[in-house]
């Protein structure tokens, strides 16, 4: 049974929240703040987290960076917070996506089961070795001169959408909504951001990209068929 942590301290929303899970068969357990959950998280090992940023003894992005420290949990974070701020500084931490209250039950059901499918498809993946790095996709890690690459969360989840299509066009919608959620479509100037970090941390020339190529209104596209082109 997929085990959900749900962690907030607003009592009657933790409950109606338990109890929708629970009905679709999801074991549910709960924490009220951010030490609760993680202690509970280390006890009881979820496959999920759904968390609240606005808990009473830290903000949930400590939480959440306290279980990147040794964990790939998803976590989906609820949030009174609308602000892009919040929601880029929750994603960067390690979130994997973000709802703002309030919320349908249909939506936060159906980001629950994407997160999901997500980590089933990253617990397997091949190893893609360039002249110049070298992508694990099961360990999520990558390799450049034999050091270890550190990218945030949203730059790997970037990095992976594009590995896993190598060499296809991927839209600059479909990236949007797979690595920050359905709601996020126009956004464009994120992808330029975010592909400017990782062609600074992986290309050999990030000016002139061998490997993270843009098509101008478009989409973006990873390839090893090596070749210089333009990052805009």
């Amino acid at each position: 049974m997929t085990r959900i942590l749900l962690v907030d301290d607003d009592p009657q929303l933790t409950r109606a929240l338990a109890i929708n899970l629970r009905a679709r068969g999801y074991d549910v357990v709960t924490a009220a703040d951010g030490a609760a959950a993680l202690r509970v998280s280390a006890e009881t090992l979820p496959d999920l987290v759904i968390l609240d940023l606005g808990l009473p003894d830290m903000d949930g992005v400590e939480v959440v960076l306290g279980l990147r420290g040794w964990s790939n949990i998803p976590v989906v974070v609820l949030s009174a917070r609308e602000g892009q701020r919040d929601k880029v500084g929750a994603l960067d931490a390690g979130a994997d996506d973000y709802i703002t209250k309030p919320f349908g039950m249909g939506e936060l059901l159906a980001r629950v089961r994407a997160a999901l499918r997500r980590a089933e498809s990253t617990g397997s993946g091949p190893v893609i070795v360039t002249e110049d790095f070298r992508i694990d996709l099961a360990s999520r890690t990558v390799e450049r001169d034999g050091a270890e690459v550190r990218l945030t969360p949203t730059e790997w989840h970037l990095l992976d959408v594009l590995v896993r299509n190598e060499g296809k066009l991927v839209s600059q919608r479909q990236l949007l909504q797979e690595v920050w959620g359905p709601t996020y479509d126009k956004e464009t100037n994120y992808l330029r951001v975010y592909l400017a970090q990782l062609r600074r941390k992986l290309e050999p020339n990030p000016s002139k990209p061998r490997y993270l190529y843009t098509q101008p209104g478009l989409g973006y596209r990873f390839s090893t068929n090596v070749r210089d082109g333009s990052p805009d």
